[in-house]
């Protein structure tokens, strides 16, 4: 916290605090961010895990929260090692759901070490799924495109129990939810998400850090879709 406005009690100069800004001004040296949507930085969570938390943290949040997992129900997840993945497969493994990640093979290990059943994308999907959840699937989490949830569907899943954050209008085709970032944006979803990685409950990978004037890399990066956990665009320069 570099500075306050007039009448703000809440925090003061020199507070290390992480929070969200609804203006996209966050790739950035500073940001003027209003204090509802701030909190304290717990002191376990390094710069790099906090600035980042954000957007993974509670698009994850709200999506397990949109399927409502009960303990011993199977779950789906596509794109399940990715940046948002890999929090929602924790968190449905945390209200005991067993939990089916759908990734490329070289995630098979990460997601086995988190308690969650590896399936491989590609051709015969569906034939994989049925053979890991014999007794049906009961909720589906989708994180990458439109032909997941129509997959879903086509597994038996109730469209209720459907959620995806990304093909908005294959949602509205077959009635699933599209609950994301924007239905979870509090800083009491957000201060939830920070404590469960604090205390080790969770955890948050970082995949690669960019400063600020390669963004372009960074992005380039993010685009080919192969990286596991978070990349982070740092408030710096190259050196």
């Amino acid at each position: 916290m570099t500075a306050v406005a007039p009448g703000v009690t809440e925090f003061a100069v020199g507070d290390e605090v992480l929070g969200f800004s609804l203006r996209r001004s966050s790739h950035a040296t500073h940001a003027a961010v209003p204090v509802g949507q701030l909190i304290r930085k717990p002191a376990q969570l390094g710069w790099e895990t906090a600035g980042s938390l954000y957007v993974a943290g509670v698009t994850a949040y709200a999506a397990v929260r949109a399927v409502a997992p009960q303990a011993g129900e199977t779950v789906a997840v596509s794109a399940a090692a990715g940046g948002v993945g890999s929090l929602v497969v924790q968190l449905l493994a945390l209200r005991g759901a067993r939990v089916l990640g759908i990734a490329g093979p070289g995630n098979a290990d990460w997601l086995r070490a988190h308690g969650v059943v590896p399936i491989a994308y590609g051709d015969g999907l569906a034939g994989r799924l049925r053979d890991a959840a014999p007794d049906g699937i009961d909720a589906f989490i989708d994180l990458f495109g439109p032909d997941y949830v129509q997959l879903a569907v086509d597994l038996g899943v109730a469209p209720e129990r459907i959620n995806t954050i990304i093909a908005f209008q294959k949602a509205g085709e077959v009635g699933a939810k599209t609950e994301g970032s924007m239905d979870a944006s509090t800083p009491e979803v957000l201060a939830e998400m920070a404590g469960l990685i604090a205390s080790g409950a969770v955890d948050f990978d970082i995949a690669a850090t960019y400063p600020l004037d390669r963004v372009a890399d960074a992005f380039a990066e993010l685009e080919r879709r192969h990286t596991h956990g978070k990349i982070v665009l740092l408030p710096t320069d190259s050196q």
